[in-house]
């Protein structure tokens, strides 16, 4: 059996060596007519514009997306090409990265940086990441791989998921997931609210102005699901009450002179929850299980559309 896998560039196919026997790997950034009438594999490109109408009129045993979300993607391939997502390759580094904004908001690292650039000494108590109650508004692999991460930080964790559940997480032990209707009960006792809850119609804004303003005074909105959780022009409007601490925004990017840049309390980071160091490698590794699974007949994983 021999199969052909395509790439958007030269360093993903090097890094997909050696391949398995049969399997050939060519680069096509899908600006270009496709290199064969058959691709068993097509990844397109990570950020940049994908280029999905290339598929048109072309035979495709797989299209393997290189993000998490596919609400932007799904529509736009062409009818029966299956589509996989990339669950496995970015959530560790987004939930990192959750953390990550969650502490730089709690202590106020920016204050602290801004100071260091005017030569200034700014000594002051800030607010712990210790002893908080934090709210987990998704509970999948982000959400997971963010309650593993808090539990060395001597926080109080409860979860909000799409159904009420009861899940298990490694190093943290059972966790009560309650249902989406509960959280305008359970945000007045958050004091630091994580969103990592997919997009679509079902989240479309799903912090409005109503819900933010269940939010208590100075609490932490964290935000590394999708922009379009949360209405922006509400999160202005309440800016200066709770803090907020963005990798995912609405809209993308933001334009200049949007009020969200110079908003009291808001920090943010331009989507870059998974763009770290630890993307390749996994990704290579999903690409290679995916040949694994194709040459070995089964189906693949993390399959969205058939």
């Amino acid at each position: 059996m021999s199969l052909l896998v395509t790439v958007p560039d030269a360093e993903l196919a090097a890094d997909l060596l050696p391949l398995p026997p049969g399997v050939e790997v060519r680069v096509w950034d899908m600006s270009t007519p496709a290199p064969a009438e058959r691709i068993d594999i097509v990844v397109p490109s990570y950020l940049g514009r994908q280029r999905l109408s290339a598929l048109q009129g072309i035979e495709v045993g797989l299209v393997q997306g290189q993000m998490i979300g596919y609400e932007a993607v799904i529509e736009r391939i062409p009818a029966g090409i299956p589509f996989a997502n990339a669950a496995s390759v970015h959530e560790t580094a987004t939930a990192e990265l959750a953390v990550g904004l969650t502490i730089a908001a709690q202590r106020e690292l920016p204050r602290f940086v801004r100071a260091q650039d005017l030569g200034f000494w700014d000594r002051g108590f800030t607010s712990s990441l210790a002893d908080r109650r934090v709210l987990l508004v998704g509970i999948g692999g982000v959400g997971k791989g963010i309650a593993r991460r808090l539990a060395g930080f001597e926080t109080s964790i409860t979860a909000v998921g799409q159904t009420a559940r009861v899940e298990t997480v490694e190093g943290v032990g059972k966790i009560a997931v309650h249902a989406l209707p509960a959280l305008p009960a359970l945000l007045p006792e958050a004091e630091i609210v994580i969103l990592s809850l997919p997009g679509g119609a079902e989240t479309h804004r799903l912090f409005d102005a109503k819900m933010l303003a269940h939010m208590a005074d100075d609490a932490l909105l964290v935000n590394v699901g999708r922009g379009t959780l949360v209405d922006t022009d509400a999160l202005v409007a309440e800016a200066g009450r709770i803090r907020a601490a963005l990798d995912v925004m609405d809209p993308e990017p933001l334009p200049d002179g949007h009020p969200l840049w110079t908003a009291p309390g808001v920090l943010f980071t331009p989507h870059i929850g998974g763009a770290s160091s630890a993307m390749q490698p996994r990704m290579v590794r999903l690409i290679r299980t995916q040949l694994d699974r194709m040459l070995a007949g089964e189906e693949p994983v993390n399959l969205i559309a058939r």
